[in-house]
């Protein structure tokens, strides 16, 4: 069963903050155990910009099934093949990039349901979710579970956000601010008033669907602003970021232990 998937579901129903992260430059099995064990909700690997080995996405989703941990993919596009091979890999889950048109949607959903719902033709690491390949588990332990969040990255994805938010196939929407913003014409500019009225837009829609709206990277200032289903940052960006964090702490303890060792008046 997709349980996993399931459970990030669940999550995703309430006003629980569900916080996670992006593998685009580095990713490696073990990353999976690091997630879980910082207590992220689940990792999304890249293989829009990423440049990832089916083999090791494949290795990746293996570890997010048998660790029970939430591993997503980001796809290059909607297109049904695409979306098949993805799912084959074993994620629990599709971030679809730049989505503008309920068509696409349409062609996403007929490549992750079986027939008759839709023309999947299952295989690879995916098919280890389920007991067996009767269509009653297909559709009971993995399709309905199947996690799915529609990325916004251009106005005409904002200006058709609402009925994007309400296809049955969509678990949640998703913001692509940099992209966005180059649409409008105000890279990166997200103080301008076209780019705040785009994300109002998307808000507005999820919110009528009851969907959250998945966006990064600020998580305390995208919490302040009501956003509950967020990402942190890159594997390189979280990593950079600690390493920063941890010499800032340790120049500063030696800088203040040195203070601490000096006499306070020189000898005469």
């Amino acid at each position: 069963m997709l349980k996993p998937a399931a459970e990030l579901k669940a999550k995703l129903a309430t006003d629980e903050l569900v916080i996670g992260m992006m593998a685009t430059d580095q990713a490696w099995p073990f990353l999976v155990e690091i997630c879980q064990t910082g207590g992220l909700d689940y990792l999304i690997i890249d293989r829009e910009h990423g440049n990832f080995s089916d083999e090791l996405v494949s290795h990746i989703c293996q570890v997010g099934r048998l660790a029970n941990f939430p591993v997503l993919m980001r796809t290059v596009s909607c297109e049904a093949s695409v979306i098949r091979r993805a799912i084959d890999m074993g994620p629990c889950g599709l971030l679809l990039p730049c989505v503008e048109t309920t068509e696409q949607l349409d062609e996403v959903r007929d490549a992750v349901l079986m027939p008759p719902r839709g023309r999947r033709r299952p295989g690879g690491m995916g098919n280890y979710w389920l007991k067996d390949y009767q269509y009653e588990t297909w559709k009971s332990d993995f399709e309905e579970h199947f996690v799915v969040i529609s990325q916004i990255e251009s106005q005409v994805g904002a200006d058709n956000a609402e009925a994007l938010a309400a296809h049955p196939l969509v678990t949640a929407m998703g913001l692509g601010p940099y992209d966005l913003s180059a649409d409008l014409g105000c890279c990166w500019d997200p103080e301008n008033d076209n780019y705040k009225r785009a994300l109002k837009q998307v808000s507005a829609a999820a919110d009528k669907a009851g969907k959250k709206v998945w966006a990064g990277t600020d998580a305390a200032a995208l919490q302040a602003d009501g956003y509950t289903f967020l990402w942190i940052g890159t594997t390189t960006t979280l990593l950079t970021g600690a390493i920063k964090q941890t010499l800032r702490h340790v120049k500063k303890k030696r800088s203040t232990d040195q203070t601490k060792s000096r006499p306070e008046h020189p000898p005469a």
